[in-house]
């Protein structure tokens, strides 16, 4: 539960009946809980206790009457056990925000003049006057564009590019704020800078996406209101009577930059009109997904000073601007630009292709003056900067930005090239989930590419808590879908045209199953089942009788590392083994959906036919003796992954094949985006971990460590997006900072931490370390639905040495390298030895 209302802001809810999760902390040895009651008390000082039985702690239902729009609530839990009733636990507040469309009596408006994307970001706001006896103020806020709203000159929040990416003519998200501590009694002012964001930037308007924004007017849409002790609401809500100007943010756009006129006020008069705005919006919804905020500063590594420019390196690949303070004479121009890497000591901007990612500042002449931008971000390492005279710079440092998501799983080893390799998953995760989980974020993409979410969704929602931010993305996902089940590309659509893609349109799929694994949360299939199920449709109809999807355009097993560099679609796995490897998996995914909502009609159905897509594949592709049609890793790959082999002996054969091909690449990488997640996976169900151990800490190209030994901090698009000699690769497509093939991260996790999921939200886990590659230790700690699991483990003169720690309500497995089962570990810090295998410790 949320913390004390005393303590920490209401969280605001966007449902009538929110669920309800709490963790036990502490609890004796065999302790299980029995029973709990939930108290509710209302502002009027009622209370309410709902009792329940069982051991229920996840995710439970809303138990009291539905809340109403802008009710608010205390709620505090305790629980029953062997030994009676534990205390109350803190209390933690809630509050409905605007629920229904009716609850709006703001109205949307714009500039009259400025209806083109160059102009000057504008502020819109409004005067008000605040009487005695205020005792709560909300403000609900979201735009046409992005939005960063003021009062009386302070910031309402931390919140950076509110509301957010949406298809805007079907759903727009908002904000609520408490902003009580802002105003005062007397007069007051609201106002707020809007930018072009992803609505009127180019991000959506290259002529290989939609060749033009989503509108030509940026839009605000505000509601503030004031709640009195003697019972009164006063509502301010956007009018024509509001009033705008043009900033001194002069031009502003996610891909080229921000240019700021320093010298001209950062609260100019209010003075012209405003006008209504028209056009149609999709619906209103309460954005809960973790708002977009800076996460850290980072000081230069090293800050070289040549006669007309400073190079700063802040020693690691991140996304965010640069901060810096100056003190140079008015007029002065400082020209700030980014890039990922340095070629020949200069900034390589060819990787970005049209993008100018350069912020560009006008000064006032102050001493110490900031620069910083407010409505553009960058992907970089090194930052150039331009302009300044002699001795003026006083302070330089990097803002990291991302979407706030909750850190739950962590992992270190004794090999540091590992333990970086790891890092450098979680520092490309944090810097593209940033409100839509995007493929790369400095070049002129930054798209929410679905089959680079579906193969990474696994290793992201065990690195950090995405429900909220990854439900939301399926949302979005759903709008998208087009009337015949065709997933798009991008989620958020921006291509004009849409083809069936085999692995990413299964993220319609794929992701909602992911999400249920690890938070037990039903109701995310059950919200996306309809779209779910119009993707196998899909498939089924572009299939035919055969059941074997053959044809269309595919991107297929991107990326593959052999395939020719300009041609990143042509890789070794046929793409129609491929479809209709993807084919089986949604629908076996989907058979297992509809088990779990219940629909038993619905399960049986897509059983079958997931059934008989498996047989028709193994007719059509599969050779007695394990071969594949299309031998490569990658089809091994998927079908010993996704069990799509049905005779047992076939199978063995089959992985022993995959660990054949491993070994004649020199165990280096041979498999794309669609490959590379599950390919190690396919070699531990073969039994060869050992073959997966070597694949992993391959030093040649290609493979993961090769780039951490040339200095990378995250996870490239490219396996030789440098080369060699440090040279940046020649292809167009070059990114350093992609997560998807950082998706080996989940076999870490699973094999060399050893923990897996045996039920959703880890209410029964695996805990099976498997030592290897010569390392001697391994912790990996995952804060799960119930709480903390942590598994160390270490070789110490040829014993292995594991510690567990269990969280209340969950139940583990331990499985020893020697063999040994110990089943139904339950909550508390247990200890075990073993003899180590000696095959896997130097392999």
């Amino acid at each position: 539960m949320p913390g004390s209302a005393g303590d920490a802001p209401v969280t605001f809810v966007g449902v009538s009946s929110p669920r309800l999760t709490w963790r036990i902390s502490a609890a004796p040895p065999g302790w299980h809980q029995l029973g709990s009651e939930v108290e509710v008390r209302y502002p009027d000082g009622s209370t309410q206790i709902a009792r329940l039985d069982g051991d229920d702690q996840i995710l439970l239902d809303w138990p009291f009457r539905p809340l109403q729009s802008r009710d608010r609530a205390e709620l505090r839990v305790r629980v029953s056990g062997p030994g009676g009733w534990s205390p109350w636990s803190p209390p933690a507040a809630v509050e409905a925000s605007l629920l229904r469309s009716d609850d709006w009596a703001a109205s949307w408006i714009t500039p009259v003049t400025g209806a083109d994307p160059s102009d000057p970001a504008p502020i819109i706001g409004t005067a008000f006057e605040v009487d005695s006896g205020l005792i709560r103020a909300r403000l609900h806020v979201t735009a046409l564009g992005i939005v960063t709203p003021r009062i009386n000159g302070y910031l309402v929040s931390g919140d950076h590019f509110v509301p957010g990416w949406t298809t805007y003519d079907r759903l727009i998200r908002f904000r609520s704020y408490d902003v009580t501590t802002l105003l005062h009694e007397g007069d007051n002012q609201l106002s707020a800078l809007v930018g072009n964001g992803w609505y009127r930037g180019r991000i959506a308007s290259l002529p290989i996406h939609r060749g033009r924004p989503y509108g030509d007017r940026l839009g605000l849409l505000a509601q503030l209101e004031l709640e009195y002790a003697d019972g009164r609401r006063v509502t301010i809500g956007t009018d024509d009577e509001w009033r705008t100007a043009p900033s001194r943010i002069l031009a502003n756009d996610f891909y080229d930059g921000q240019t700021t006129d320093l010298r001209m006020p950062a609260a100019p008069s209010l003075a012209a009109p405003v006008e209504r705005l028209d056009d149609e919006t999709g619906r209103l919804d309460l954005a809960v997904a973790p708002p977009v905020r800076e996460l850290e500063t980072i000081a230069p590594a090293t800050l070289q000073d040549y006669a007309d420019i400073v190079i700063a390196d802040f020693g690691r690949n991140l996304v965010g601007w640069v901060r810096l303070r100056v003190t140079a004479p008015a007029g002065t121009t400082v020209v700030v630009r980014h890039a990922e890497v340095l070629d020949d000591g200069e900034l390589s901007v060819r990787p970005l292709r049209s993008a100018e990612a350069t912020d560009r500042y006008v000064l006032a002449g102050g001493a110490n003056e900031l620069l910083e931008p407010e409505l553009t971000y960058h992907g970089f390492r090194y930052a150039e900067i331009a302009g300044l005279p002699p001795g003026s710079l006083v302070s330089i440092e990097a803002v990291t930005i991302g979407s706030d998501l909750t850190r739950t799983a962590w992992f270190e080893c004794s090999d540091p090239s590992l333990s970086q390799l790891h890092q450098n998953v979680v520092n490309s995760m944090v810097g593209n989930f940033l409100d839509v989980p995007t493929d790369c974020p400095q070049r002129d993409e930054r798209l929410g590419w679905s089959g680079d979410i579906q193969v990474f969704a696994p290793t992201a929602s065990t690195l950090f808590d995405v429900s909220a931010f990854l439900g939301g993305w399926l949302d979005t996902l759903a709008l998208d879908q087009l009337p015949d089940g065709t997933v798009p590309a991008t989620v958020p659509r921006v291509f004009p045209k849409e083809s069936a893609l085999a692995g990413w349109g299964d993220a319609a799929v794929i992701v909602p199953w992911v999400l249920y694994q690890r938070d037990g949360d039903v109701g995310i299939l059950r919200r996306q089942y309809a779209s779910m199920a119009a993707w196998v449709e899909r498939v089924r109809t572009l299939a035919g009788d055969e059941l074997l999807w053959r044809g269309g355009e595919q991107l297929g097993d991107w990326l593959d590392p052999l395939a020719p560099p300009d041609k990143p679609a042509a890789a070794q796995a046929d793409p129609d083994v491929v479809a209709t490897a993807y084919f089986f998996h949604s629908a076996d995914l989907l058979a297992l959906s509809a088990g779990a909502l219940g629909m038993t009609e619905d399960a049986e159905h897509y059983a079958t036919l997931a059934a008989r897509i498996r047989s028709a594949f193994s007719r059509a592709y599969v050779q007695d003796n394990g071969r594949i049609t299309s031998d490569c890793q990658t089809v091994y790959a998927l079908a010993l992954a996704w069990d799509l082999i049905d005779d047992a002996a076939v199978r063995s054969r089959a992985g022993e094949r995959l660990a054949e091909l491993v070994e004649s690449q020199g165990f280096t990488v041979a498999t794309g985006f669609l490959g590379t997640p599950l390919v190690l996976h396919a070699l531990t169900i073969a039994g060869r971990t050992d073959h997966a151990y070597r694949m992993l800490t391959a030093r040649a190209f290609p493979s993961w460590l090769y780039a951490v030994d040339l200095g990378a901090t995250t996870i490239w698009e490219r396996w030789d997006s440098l080369l060699p000699d440090g040279s940046v690769n020649p292809g167009e497509m070059t990114s350093f900072n992609h997560y998807a093939f950082g998706a080996v991260a989940d076999w870490m996790h699973r094999t060399i931490g050893g923990l897996s999921a045996l039920a959703p939200a880890c209410r029964t886990v695996r805990i099976a370390p498997v030592p290897g590659a010569g390392l001697d230790s391994s912790r990996i700690t995952y804060d799960c639905p119930y709480g903390r699991i942590e598994v160390g483990w270490r070789i110490v003169d040829g014993r292995f040495e594991l510690e567990v720690t269990v969280p209340i309500g969950v139940t583990a497995t331990v499985e020893l390298p020697d063999g040994t089962h110990i089943a139904n570990v339950e909550h508390g810090h247990h200890a075990f030895a073993a003899d180590v295998p000696v095959v896997l410790a130097t392999a």
